[in-house]
């Protein structure tokens, strides 16, 4: 960083005159004559003085593709987004490179985990930024929030789209969810073979959740012909690639494999998700063994924050998925799918009940032999979705008790 500090000049020695560098690292004085013809002296000073030569900064002789470098490894590799803000207020030539598109293009999704308390158009403009890059997490992100909290429809299923095209499973597995439910539009807007082929393609990718709901989706013939058989393969592949992700976790922070898997024989309920202290992993929870649930996806953790810190509800009448680690809420009335038995919980996919019930639920459903919410009918089921055939929440969970 260029400074203006008296330690970058030469003293003058002498008499008064111009001080420069000659070719042989000589001070040379000058002389300038002023109207009446006479010598004056000049007290310009130049900076590049043999006395410091070494202490000179050298941070302005990088090149600035060597440092552009250096940030796309940081973005790339930042633990938080102040990882990486703390360097762009560092100066003014940090602050320019590190917007530069080949930067913000490598920049990973925790980079992005913006928390909901510390929303500003600062913050909407940086991940604009980002997306405009090219970057498939911040398109992601962006959608899904200016889809649900901001109530972007258009804009945000359309950077969704952006990052689906880039194959990134976890926007694919979102427009599926908004497929299903007709979301952003009415109950005739439903396409449920578009929301199938998305979970397909999501589940190619690996996805968990796609591949639990591709799962229900074949064995309820919901979107696609009936498959029992294939689609309990699809869930037991769900569980195993979830298992896979808990021991892969394990192994990259150097704890214990053994230590997670704590067999308990007589497995009590898990505690609720948002505690600290939550144990219980959806695929080992029946089996007593005491595994951390998996951790939410930054965007879907700011949705839950949006309605939750801030006291922001999605509308007259509008409820949030009932799976703490979703955030995803109704974009109508009766949007998502409930527990015909309880009716006190509502979810946006079959992926989310799955999981819900094994970590939660299953300890709290209690049968009630009628039940109404605002504009029930009175006849076990409301006016909305859930009661007409078309996939509402079974409450016996006999679908879930099968992925075990």
């Amino acid at each position: 960083m260029r400074t203006r500090r008296g330690l970058c000049y030469p003293r003058v020695v002498g008499g008064g005159g111009d001080v420069c560098m000659s070719s042989e690292n000589r001070i040379v004085v000058k002389r300038r004559r002023d109207s009446a013809g006479e010598h004056m002296p000049c007290r310009k000073r130049n900076r590049k003085s043999p006395e410091i030569a070494g202490k000179c900064d050298l941070f302005d002789a990088l090149p600035d593709d060597l440092v552009i470098s250096i940030l796309c490894k940081l973005s790339s590799s930042a633990g938080c987004p102040s990882d990486f803000t703390n360097v762009l207020i560092t100066c003014k030539r940090l602050n320019g490179l590190g917007l530069h598109s080949l930067v913000l293009s490598k920049a990973s999704q925790r980079t992005f985990a913006i928390r909901a308390k510390n929303w500003s158009e600062s913050a909407h403009r940086f991940l604009k930024l980002c997306a405009d890059a090219g970057n498939v997490e911040a398109c992601y992100t962006l959608g899904m929030i200016r889809f649900y909290c901001l109530q972007n429809r258009g804009s945000g299923a359309s950077l969704m789209a952006k990052a689906a095209i880039s194959s990134h499973a976890q926007a694919l597995y979102s427009l599926a969810v908004i497929q299903f439910n007709g979301s952003g539009g009415s109950k005739n807007d439903k396409d449920l073979r578009a929301g199938v082929a998305l979970c397909a393609r999501a589940a190619f990718l690996g996805h968990i959740d796609a591949l639990r709901e591709l799962g229900h989706c074949l064995q309820d013939g919901y979107g696609v012909r009936q498959n029992i058989t294939e689609g309990r393969r699809f869930l037991v592949q769900a569980n195993t690639r979830e298992l896979a992700a808990v021991v892969a976790s394990a192994a990259g922070s150097g704890a214990p494999t053994r230590s997670l898997f704590t067999w308990n024989p007589h497995p009590l309920p898990h505690p609720h998700p948002r505690n600290v202290n939550c144990g219980g992993c959806p695929l080992l929870s029946d089996f007593g063994c005491n595994v951390p649930a998996p951790e939410a996806h930054p965007a879907s953790r700011f949705l839950a924050e949006w309605f939750a810190a801030r006291c922001v509800s999605p509308g007259p009448g509008l409820r949030l998925c009932s799976h703490v680690g979703c955030g995803r809420p109704e974009t109508r009335r009766h949007e998502f799918r409930r527990c015909s038995v309880c009716g006190t919980v509502n979810y946006c996919s079959r992926a989310c009940q799955a999981l819900d019930w094994k970590m939660r639920h299953k300890a709290d459903c209690t049968p009630t032999e009628r039940w109404v919410d605002d504009d029930g009918d009175g006849n076990g089921h409301a006016n909305g979705d859930a009661g007409e055939g078309d996939g509402g929440v079974n409450g016996n969970n006999d679908d879930v008790m099968a992925e075990s």
